[in-house]
């Protein structure tokens, strides 16, 4: 583990017996114990040089989303990556949401008919920004701002359930006195096949709305609450317990057909499968969980929603063969 800061160091020491703890990233390439994965989760800016650190030390990498400041970057060292041979994969962790995976389930199995919008949102009530957190002062160009931070999950679940969007909309603020990045943010895209997802990330939503709500001929399903797994994090709660990530029936969503309306099981939310992903990837051989170039889109799709915001327009998102 890497921190500076003492307080971490010694609860990382507490929770994790015999846990090496170094005080810079430039000792981890050169300690005497060799880890078999680096996970890097340092400020959004600074993704993009460590992750080339860690490609040159030869290490396989898992790095959290966003996946670095701006598209090119995460494209060349998603090639650099692949021309190396090294293991990279990108922490959309939100993929395993149970939110998102009872969409999928549905709009797989065709229980909502032809879908036509998909609505989705990350939104929290911070009126303030929050003193000596990089999230609320890391400047935009650094990655910074709530589109980058929460717009990155609702992005990437809108573009994994109904693929690259054509066009991308934007409307992007400042809203909050002393913000260094956006902190309110809606986008609008529309997909193959006419399907519009309308997806909003904000820090001062002080009313909730639908986390997430779809629109299909044959039906329709709405869902409000985050998914349990932060919270449950956030209370110490154990990822190994066989109840994790099920949520209690006075929070599962509405299923609406012609046949009635009726409360709809949330599938159990699975965090860990990322990580057994993994673990299986680098054990095995097989695919990362999460493929480099859904990450860079993610980033295409982001910066086509700040050129929409700057110039008021709707942008056009060419298709792209991402060749790593």
């Amino acid at each position: 583990m890497v921190s500076r800061d003492p307080a971490r160091q010694q609860k990382a020491r507490a929770q994790i017996p015999g846990v090496e703890v170094v005080e810079n990233v430039e000792r981890l390439w050169t300690g005497g114990r060799r880890p078999d994965l680096a996970v890097i989760a340092t400020p959004t800016g600074s993704h993009g040089e460590v992750a080339r650190a860690a490609i040159s030390a030869g290490f396989a990498i898992v790095v959290d989303k966003p996946f670095t400041a701006t598209a090119r970057e995460a494209e060349e060292i998603a090639a650099e990556a692949k021309d190396k041979g090294t293991f990279l994969t990108v922490f959309h962790n939100r993929r395993w949401d149970g939110d998102y995976l009872t969409v999928r389930d549905l709009v797989r199995d065709g229980r909502l008919g032809q879908v036509f919008r998909f609505e989705s949102r990350y939104e929290r009530w911070r009126p303030s920004p929050r003193a000596g957190s990089w999230r609320d002062e890391l400047p935009e160009e650094d990655g910074g701002g709530v589109l980058a931070d929460l717009g990155s999950h609702v992005i990437d679940q809108a573009l994994q359930l109904f693929g690259r969007p054509t066009t991308v909309y934007g409307e992007i603020d400042h809203r909050r006195p002393g913000s260094t990045g956006d902190d309110d943010a809606f986008v609008a895209l529309e997909h193959p096949g006419g399907v519009r997802s309308h997806l909003w990330a904000s820090q001062v939503a002080s009313v909730p709305a639908h986390r997430m709500r779809v629109l299909g001929s044959a039906g329709g399903y709405g869902k409000y609450g985050m998914d349990v797994q932060e919270e449950a994090l956030r209370d110490g709660g154990d990822v190994g317990d066989p109840a994790w990530g099920q949520e209690p029936e006075d929070r599962w969503g509405l299923l609406v057909t012609e046949s009635g309306e009726r409360r709809l099981p949330t599938v159990a939310g699975d965090w860990p499968a990322f990580y057994r992903g993994v673990a299986t990837a680098l054990l095995e051989g097989s695919a990362p969980p999460v493929q480099p170039s859904s990450a860079v889109e993610v980033l295409e799709v982001i910066e086509a929603a700040k050129e929409s915001a700057k110039t008021r327009t709707v942008v056009n998102l060419p298709g792209k063969d991402h060749n790593y």
